[in-house]
């Protein structure tokens, strides 16, 4: 119970031992990456190409991940944690495991994408937007707000991915900023209208695509993704909501070191490099 509880705090934002390297061996750092290899595994060799510091990254849910470091405490092997979103960077802060960032890297990253403390810095962002069927839809009568698609005109026509992490840490921020109440009014009010519900982003534009639904609340990138591949077979198009929107919410991916690193001076290098152009 009480893992299953500190798990959902975590959402809600509330391997192999390294050993010490001799003076012949080359420098490295032990990862822990809440992003998957695909996404940041071609940026972390560039990285290694760069420097020559080696890398050995362990793979896995950004929750699992601060679970694991959360236990292994002071004697974690790992010198950087990479996270999908703030909340289980922010939860290994409050347990006092992370390090202050090096000024040169926060000077790089805006005050709204770090934590107040500098324990953490984003590094990637992933943008929310409104995926529609451009041969239904008239773009001219597209929502301004997230707030719009409860009304009577988009009943049964709106795809939510409800379990979904990126769904969930967009959520965990809407609730934050407007609160619980009209945060879970909303969510209830989008069952009422007869959203459905798809297990992925992905899922979700092809359907928008092949007009089994007509708009769908997804990642910016997928719907690039499926035109880049399938050309103009599909069908569909990225709407984003009025600036300011709740529905256009940007979820921030976190870097951290470790404070019980020996290699912070290292791990500082790499977390330049994963805000380098």
């Amino acid at each position: 119970m009480a893992a299953t509880a500190t798990a959902i705090l975590l959402t809600l934002g509330l391997g192999a031992s390294a050993t010490a390297c001799g003076d012949g061996d080359p420098e490295s750092l032990v990862v822990y990456s809440g992003r998957s290899e695909k996404l940041v595994g071609p940026i972390l060799d560039a990285f290694t190409a760069e420097t020559g510091i080696l890398l050995k990254v362990r793979y896995g849910s950004s929750n699992d991940l601060a679970l694991l470091l959360a236990e292994e405490g002071d004697k974690t092997p790992a010198d950087v944690f990479l996270s999908r979103s703030p909340g289980p960077a922010g939860y290994l802060d409050d347990l006092g495991m992370l390090s202050v960032v090096a000024d040169h890297v926060l000077e790089r990253v805006a005050d709204g994408d770090r934590s107040p403390d500098g324990t953490w810095v984003g590094f990637a962002g992933r943008g929310r937007v409104l995926v529609y069927n451009i041969d239904e839809v008239d773009a001219a009568d597209l929502p301004d707000s997230v707030f719009d698609l409860t009304g009577s005109e988009y009943a049964g026509r709106v795809a939510v991915p409800g379990s979904n992490s990126s769904f969930q840490d967009w959520f965990t921020l809407f609730r934050l900023r407007n609160g619980d109440d009209v945060a879970i009014e909303w969510l209830d009010a989008m069952v009422a209208n007869g959203s459905r519900f798809y297990p992925k982003n992905g899922a979700i534009v092809e359907a928008v695509g092949r007009n089994e639904i007509q708009f769908g609340l997804v990642n910016h990138y997928y719907n690039f993704q499926k035109v880049a591949a399938n050309g103009g077979s599909q069908r569909s198009a990225n709407h984003g909501f009025a600036p300011g929107d709740d529905g256009g919410l940007m979820i921030i991916a976190t870097a951290a070191v470790l404070s019980q690193s020996d290699e912070k001076d290292a791990a500082n290098r790499l977390l330049a490099h994963l805000l380098s152009d």
